[in-house]
Formats: structure tokens, C-alpha cells, sequence
């Protein structure tokens, strides 16, 4: 199910690109898993500003990090990423292989100097026997669901699996309106539904919120009351607040030979996520997306290549994805109009730490076998990934030791609602500049321990 609109800063209508169904948006990720680095839990200096600390330390979340790889059997390789953090064990499933134009791509950054490494995946593919393979490696895997059930996403590796217990029910075409709190406002007391019509309550012992970064934060903020005024949980000020979703870019390689690739997204680079010598500031992470065709480019409308109709681009083109972190702004925040649906209000920073990627990528390309014009496919606030683009949405309801600076502890249990836990991109101090995707599931396997001792 498609989500409502939602409304920019400014009034203007929003479509946002996020999904409401069975396993949230995993369903529609590309299943790339992730660790954020170790230097990514401490303060770290940008270009733009400061990156904050968090509240726990990489090796403290190292043993949910390994748990979830394992849970969403995620291929790929240890030791060959330059940034990569320790790791207490081995992935179980192999990188998945390069085909041949990527791999020629590889071959060709290794001879530069360069650390190409194969992105970890959580797909169930078999490639050394592929007539039992459960994925297939097809080309609509980035950006859509698995029509075959092969892709690592939570509806297929943890919902299907919870609902067999009993003592597990499933809500589908349900939304939750509000959190109900006890008339001392230190616990909740229910949670209002819509389904079938009309409004249900539901209870529990422990709440959950899962809804994603944003809808969590609308959630609280809808949830406020005469104990509450200003949203639930939010003593702090902080919800919806600090509202990060990197700095991303697609930038189209048009090579001179045709690119073949039907599943495009398995290296990466990170040689210069920490920056270098002429740029001391971290600068992000480069990898691909899923290969794009000549409908997906006509839908960005590049500029095209004398003589090259876009099909013959989509043909030749390498399809790479660029992110950098961006910053912890309050004024970047979710909000609610009069009748309660969400604004996001959003303005980009840490610029310059993005476009110098962007820029060494170009050069590398160059001293490639790649046509000299490198077309950039802008989808961003101005020139890059839309506003609209939320795959990576996080920070809105951040954890810290501090009350009045954060709304949830180390736990990610609200400071001030007993029994009310955030579990999603909320909470997030800070974004890194890799896909949030494992961290949050890691943390949700760190959560789920700490309600278990709860309980």
C-alpha cells in the first residue's frame, strides 16, 4: 500500500517513497547490509560540522551486528573493505560474484590503488548450485519485491516465521492513530487503530514503534495530550527533530563498451570514507544501484550524449550510487499541519563532503574505458536525490544518557513513558554514510535482549 502525501516546507505536496505493507520497506530495499564503521559511534569532524557521538560504543552493538548477518544471510567478505570494523565471526555466505563488466570495473580500480570490495547482500542465492538457488539474480531486485521470495527482507525472514508462534497475531490493513498513556502519563494504556472502518484499542504489557523514522516521529507528535502537550515523549523537545537521510547521488558512467550487468549492485569502494590528504573531512561511500534501463533515465531526463538515444546509454552506462553523511540539523525536522499529516522540512548540509566524492569518482572514470562525459541523474533537494527519496530516514527520536537532549535512553525505551520503546531509523544520533538498514536490525536484535531481561 502506497503512503498518503505528505507536504514539503513550503505547502507543496509530497510523495514520498516509502511503502506501508508487511515487512515496511525492506520489501522495496537493495539489500545492502551494512556496518557502520567503528570511528561512526564516536564524534567525528565533517567539513560541515560534527558528527555527535552515540551513547553506546560499535563494540557493544558488534555481537547484534553479527547475529543480524546471520539472520538475514548476508554474503560477503571480510578483510578487504580498508574501513571495515573488526567482526567476531565470518559472513556465512560468500560474496555474491561480480559479473563480468563489474568485474572489469574492479580489476581496473585495484590496478589504481584502490580497495573494490563486494557489497555484503542479504539475498538467498546459491551460486554454486543455481538450480536450487531460491534468488535467480534478476534485474528487479533494487527498488522492488521479490515476486520469488529470495530477498533478505523482514516480512520473509522474521514475520513469516513470528506468526507461527500462537501467541502471535498480525493486523494487516490497520493504521495506528495514536498512543494512548495512562491519566499519570507515564505508561501506555493502548494503542487506537483504524481498521475495517472503524477504531479498535489494543493493548500491551510493552509498546513498540517501528514505523520508520518519520511516521514514528508523526506518531508521537499525534499522540499528545494534557501530560504530553507537546507529543509524547517529548519532554525534550527533541522529536522530529534532527531528521537524516544522507547526501545520495546517481551518477551514470556512459562506458565505451556495452554493460551487460543484469544484477549491477555487488561492489563498492570506501577507499575515501574518511577522506585524504587534501581533504582530511569524511567524504562517503560510492557503490551502484540497480541497473538502470532507458525508462528509469528517461524518468531523471539526463542530458543526453551527442549521438546516444537513452537506450543505448542505459546500454552502456555504469549506475553508481553516492552517499555521504549529512548532519544533525533541528531545523530539519517532521512536523504536522492542522489535520495532522506529516511536513518535512529539509535542507541539505555537509556539501562539500559529498561533492569531492563525487569529483574523484569522475576523475578515476576518466583514466577508464568510459566515454569522457560523465551524466549525472539528479534526484536530490536541488540537484540530487528528492526530498521524496526516504529510504534512508533516521534521527528523528534520538537515544542518549541525557533527557533533556535526547527522548529515548540507551535502551531506546522513551525517557519518559515507561513502557513505550522506539525501534526503528529513529534513533539515531547520528547517519554515518552507509545504508542504515543493519544497524537497524542489529539494534532491534540489542532491544529485543534488553526486553526479554525486562520481562
Amino acid at each position: 500500500m502506497r503512503s498518503a502525501v505528505w507536504h514539503d516546507k513550503n505547502g507543496k505536496p509530497l510523495h514520498p517513497h516509502t511503502s506501508y505493507n508487511v515487512g515496511g520497506n525492506t520489501k522495496f530495499y537493495g539489500a545492502a547490509l551494512f556496518r557502520l564503521r567503528k570511528e561512526d559511534f564516536s564524534e567525528i569532524r565533517h567539513h560541515g560540522g560534527i558528527s555527535p557521538a552515540w551513547p553506546i560504543s560499535y563494540d557493544e552493538l558488534e555481537p547484534y551486528y553479527t547475529k543480524a548477518e546471520h539472520l538475514y544471510q548476508v554474503h560477503g567478505e571480510r578483510g578487504v573493505d580498508p574501513t571495515e570494523p573488526w567482526a567476531s565471526a565470518p559472513y556465512r555466505f560468500p560474496a555474491v560474484r561480480h559479473e563480468p563488466r563489474i568485474q572489469q570495473l574492479h580489476d581496473d580500480l585495484l590496478r589504481q590503488g584502490l580497495h573494490p570490495f563486494h557489497v555484503p547482500l542479504g539475498i538467498m542465492l546459491d551460486e554454486s548450485d543455481p538450480h536450487k538457488s531460491r534468488c535467480i539474480r534478476c534485474e528487479t531486485c533494487d527498488g522492488f519485491p521479490c515476486l520469488v521470495h529470495a530477498k533478505s527482507d523482514a516480512h520473509v525472514i522474521c514475520v513469516d516465521s513470528a506468526v507461527k508462534h500462537p501467541n502471535v497475531t498480525l493486523l494487516t490493513n490497520a493504521r495506528v492513530t495514536r498512543v494512548l498513556t495512562s491519566t499519570s502519563g507515564r505508561e501506555v494504556a493502548g494503542v487506537a487503530i483504524q481498521r475495517r472502518g472503524a477504531e479498535e484499542i489494543v493493548s500491551g504489557d510493552i509498546v513498540v514503534s517501528s514505523c520508520g523514522a518519520i511516521n514514528s516521529a508523526a506518531l508521537l507528535l499525534r499522540s499528545a495530550n494534557d501530560r504530553h502537550p507537546h507529543g509524547l515523549a517529548n519532554g525534550s523537545g527533541v522529536v522530529g527533530h534532527h531528521h537524516m537521510g544522507h547526501v545520495n547521488s546517481v551518477l551514470l558512467a556512459i562506458s565505451k563498451s556495452p554493460n551487460t550487468t543484469v544484477f549491477q549492485k555487488t561492489l563498492g569502494v570506501n577507499d575515501f570514507y574518511f577522506g585524504e590528504v587534501d581533504f582530511p573531512y569524511p567524504m562517503g561511500h560510492i557503490s551502484f544501484v540497480g541497473k538502470l534501463d532507458a525508462i528509469a533515465l528517461s524518468a531523471g531526463a539526463p542530458a543526453l550524449v551527442p549521438d546516444m538515444t537513452l537506450d543505448i546509454m542505459a546500454k552502456h552506462s555504469l549506475d553508481f550510487w553516492l552517499t555521504s553523511e549529512d548532519l544533525p540539523d533541528p531545523d530539519n525536522r517532521v512536523t504536522l499541519d492542522r489535520d495532522g499529516n506529516i511536513v518535512l522540512a529539509y535542507t541539505p548540509n555537509n556539501e562539500e563532503g559529498h561533492k569531492r566524492p563525487t569529483k574523484k569518482l569522475e576523475y578515476l572514470l576518466q583514466h577508464l574505458n568510459t566515454h569522457p562525459h560523465l551524466i549525472p541523474r539528479n534526484l536530490f533537494v536541488g540537484n540530487r536525490i528528492p526530498l521524496a527519496g526516504v529510504a534512508h530516514q533516521n534521527g528523528t527520536i534520538r537515544f542518549g544518557r541525557d533527557p533533556n537532549t535526547s527522548a529515548l535512553d540507551a535502551n531506546c525505551k522513551a525517557h519518559e513513558v515507561q513502557n513505550l520503546y522506539v525501534v526503528d531509523g529513529s534513533f539515531f544520533p547520528s547517519s554515518g554514510a552507509v545504508n542504515p538498514a543493519l544497524t537497524i536490525m542489529a539494534n532491534a536484535l540489542r532491544v529485543g535482549d534488553h526486553i526479554l531481561d525486562r520481562i
